[in-house]
């Protein structure tokens, strides 16, 4: 019989949300979808910096285009407008442009000192929509950028996104597998573990602070914790056989993960230091790869009980074990969404993976890519968007696409392959 695809792996080495109370409604003319205008900011008080300047657009053009709430493009600053370079006193360059709406913006850049002020504007009704202040470092101008984005989707939809949030994953490309880390789009990529190994299976703690992973450094594949301020790696569980696919609980107390130190791989909860394992299944398969609700009641895994490996659903006690897909004979990787509705998966599908969703009730069983080999979707923390690892002609990297399965887009960066990808919390 076939060993999962994930054993072997470690082993062998948006649909649009509906929009909440408290958000704008600005209707685009004809029905057609919203266009927002990003122009360059201005730079003030220090040396100008084009390069900086034209990131800052692009970056919310990037982030807000993947949102698909809006059309957004990055665009040269309108001369000749009265009033200061942020307030608006005439909106009809835009409006003539085609534009609903709008975001203007300036920084200043002083002995390392930045302040960034961002302003949305409604074209349409010729209001200011939204407006922020960011004060920081020169290193913190994307992470503004992204973080006005989050304001623009809260102002729009009535909750703001994940743009800020970072994304963990495996790669090959210093020559062992390691964890590195990144921003949502790909960018400032940093190596996380350096110990020469093998390691694997990283999940973010509820607060974005530590991540669990897999480590082979010590022989046995025993599962760790590290801060992402302090390299310190701290063993929490190094019983004999799998200590593998960890995964905090919501609330951050509890770890489920799949321990084999009784013969075959079960799912086990462990305290979140690693002690007083509790087993939760009790079957001469294979169980793996919990995955957590996000009210922490309910836990997903992956099963071979009958014969193949299909996702299963379990009270967080280990009571109440249902079976959720009945489609496919190879379906792995589960993954809750952060607002309870889906569950994300991969499925073995003509000689490679494809990703799926499903309802936990193991209805509205939906394929999301179709071609190549996709593996471990991992959600955005708005569920807006799902990352996951794929092997297809334009290369092999981390990706990410909308809930709906449309705007796939390859993020990571450089050589060597990249797999296992995990995404923090807000």
């Amino acid at each position: 019989m076939k060993v999962f695809a994930l054993v072997v792996m470690l082993i062998g080495l948006p649909t649009v949300l509906p929009a909440q109370p408290g958000y704008i409604e600005i209707n685009a003319p004809g029905n057609r979808q919203l266009k927002l205008a990003v122009e360059v900011p201005r730079q003030v008080d220090s040396p100008s910096n084009p390069e900086a300047a034209k990131m800052v657009a692009d970056v919310i053009a990037f982030d807000m285009n993947m949102s698909a709430v809006v059309n957004a493009s990055s665009t040269a600053p309108v001369l000749g407008t009265k009033g200061s370079a942020l307030a608006i006193s005439d909106f009809t360059p835009w409006s003539n442009a085609g534009f609903d709406l709008l975001v203007k913006s300036e920084y200043s850049l002083v002995k390392e000192q930045l302040t960034v002020e961002f302003r949305l504007y409604d074209v349409i009704n010729r209001k200011i929509v939204t407006a922020k202040r960011y004060l920081g470092r020169a290193r913190d101008l994307r992470r503004f950028s992204h973080l006005f984005s989050d304001e623009i989707l809260r102002a729009l939809t009535g909750e703001a996104g994940a743009f800020t949030t970072r994304i963990a994953y495996v790669s090959t490309q210093t020559g062992n597998k390691e964890i590195f880390i990144m921003d949502w789009d790909g960018n400032n990529p940093l190596p996380l573990t350096k110990n020469g190994s093998i390691n694997l299976n990283p999940d973010f703690s509820p607060d974005g602070r530590e991540i669990l992973f897999t480590s082979y450094k010590r022989g046995n594949p025993d599962l760790y914790r590290r801060s992402l301020s302090n390299p310190t790696e701290i063993l929490l569980s190094n019983r004999k056989g799998l200590n593998i696919t960890g995964k905090w609980s919501p609330n951050g107390t509890k770890i489920a993960l799949a321990l084999s130190k009784d013969g075959d791989a079960e799912i086990y909860l462990l305290e979140k230091d690693g002690s007083h394992p509790t087993r939760l299944t009790i079957n001469p398969a294979l169980d793996l790869s919990p995955a957590w609700s996000p009210d922490g009641t309910q836990i997903a895994f992956v099963s071979d009980r009958l014969g193949k490996p299909q996702i299963f659903v379990m009270n967080s006690d280990g009571s109440n074990v249902r079976r959720v897909t009945t489609d496919g004979s190879y379906n792995v990787n589960p993954r809750w969404s952060p607002k309870g509705d889906k569950i994300v998966y991969s499925r073995m599908t003509n000689g490679g993976f494809d990703i799926f969703t499903i309802a936990p009730d193991g209805s509205q069983d939906t394929q999301l890519t179709s071609g190549g080999s996709n593996e471990n979707p991992t959600w955005s923390a708005d569920s807006r968007f799902i990352c996951f690892s794929s092997k297809r002609s334009s290369g092999n990297g981390v990706y990410v696409m909308r809930a709906d399965g449309s705007g796939q887009t390859k993020v990571s960066q450089g050589k060597g392959t990249y797999f296992q990808p995990a995404w923090s919390a807000r």
